[in-house]
């Protein structure tokens, strides 16, 4: 059903929504793609520790594939991260920042950066802070402030994996896309379980996602979020 060599894993439908998870690393994949046609991303891209890099590579390498991505995507579509920052020999490393330095490289704009709370408002926390970035650009698109969303998400919503996108964040940047693209495909070619796959397709959104672990694409493969745990949101 999954084949290491990049075929698809399958499709998943929800009314006319599908889904396609293709096992393979994330970047040999997108080398093979002139372009993203008629897709956004929505992503969060590997920890530190989930590589083999030193941070100073890391570093480089995130930044580089920040930009990869909006290079790959149409000028009208959005490229969305949710990342979570954190502390390294003392030193507080900002994603934020690294997603900045790549859009910048490949023109992309900034449209929004949102603040989701993984914690309540006042909690103390050790190594990961209590909170995650969530930050949109483009190429072509410009902000529309008549669009304005809340700054602040009070909670990132439920986490199907103990590295997963909330499903409230997830809901947030599927109805940015609906709302201020033509896209209605959502790529994440770092999918792990599929929350952002599910949240997509809940959504009425096409869903391609991509991961090098066969475990993890079998969980993105056939994970379902049941529609009322958005609909209470539209």
């Amino acid at each position: 059903m999954i084949d290491d060599q990049g075929k698809p894993a399958g499709c998943y439908t929800e009314e006319m929504a599908k889904r396609t998870v293709y096992c393979e690393e994330a970047l040999t994949w997108l080398s093979r793609q002139n372009g993203l046609d008629d897709a956004s991303v929505i992503t969060s891209l590997p920890d530190v520790s989930e590589t083999m890099l030193s941070l100073s590579n890391w570093k480089v390498w995130f930044s580089e594939t920040v930009a990869l991505l909006i290079q790959k995507c149409p000028e009208e579509a959005a490229v969305i991260f949710y990342q979570t920052d954190i502390k390294r020999d003392g030193e507080w490393i900002d994603k934020s920042y690294l997603c900045h330095q790549g859009a910048s490289s490949a023109g992309g704009r900034l449209l929004w950066h949102k603040i989701a709370c993984r914690r309540p408002a006042g909690s103390v926390t050790f190594g990961r802070p209590g909170y995650a970035h969530l930050v949109c650009y483009s190429r072509g698109l410009k902000a529309d402030l008549s669009k304005s969303t809340a700054d602040v998400l009070p909670n990132t919503g439920q986490m199907t994996w103990s590295r997963a996108t909330g499903v409230e964040a997830c809901r947030v940047a599927c109805k940015f896309v609906l709302s201020s693209t033509s896209t209605r495909t959502i790529v994440d070619p770092f999918c792990g379980h599929g929350t952002i796959l599910a949240v997509a397709n809940a959504m009425n959104l096409d869903a391609i996602g991509v991961d090098h672990s066969r475990r993890r694409c079998a969980r993105a493969r056939t994970l379902n979020l049941d529609i009322s745990i958005l609909s209470n949101h539209h």
